[in-house]
């Protein structure tokens, strides 16, 4: 019975795509900066890697939609959306999520959330290099990986 399973080389060729949100920059510039090192680290050329800004969370699907067609191997979305004293943390914060998830299923390519849904600002940078790690990290090497697992699929 065959088995199948990515890993951490990149198919040749390979082009990736980091959207990132400019809220809270300063954890989404060192979400960018994890994925950025961690695409290099891994092999992948500076070159082959793209970065496209959006204003915010929000935004990341709608970005994500018109170039998950431009030939990307894989996407990381990052961003990051602080619980405030409204509704608005849920819907931004579930929404994005929901809708990443919609994009990578319609296009075919994968996208890795990489985009923080937290309480507290602290938690944020925690997770953008902080004593949790750098999601943003976490998030290129799951596109690498997926990149990778999906080129050997049948």
């Amino acid at each position: 019975m065959p088995q199948f399973e990515g890993d951490l080389r990149a198919p040749e060729g390979a082009r990736f795509a980091i959207l990132v949100s400019r809220w809270n920059p300063r954890v989404t510039e060192r979400l960018v900066v994890g994925a950025r090192d961690a695409f290099v680290a891994n092999g992948v050329a500076e070159t082959a890697v793209d970065t496209i800004r959006v204003p915010g969370a929000w935004e990341l699907p709608i970005a994500a939609a018109r170039i998950a067609a431009s030939g990307y191997a894989a996407i990381v979305a990052l961003g990051c959306v602080i619980r405030g004293d409204t509704r608005h943390y849920e819907q931004v914060a579930d929404g994005c999520s929901e809708a990443l998830m919609r994009v990578s299923l319609d296009s075919g390519v994968p996208i890795a959330n990489g985009v923080l849904a937290v309480d507290r600002y602290e938690d944020a940078e925690a997770r953008a290099g902080g004593n949790h790690g750098n999601k943003g990290e976490e998030a290129a090497l799951v596109a690498i990986e997926m990149a990778n697992l999906l080129e050997k699929l049948p």
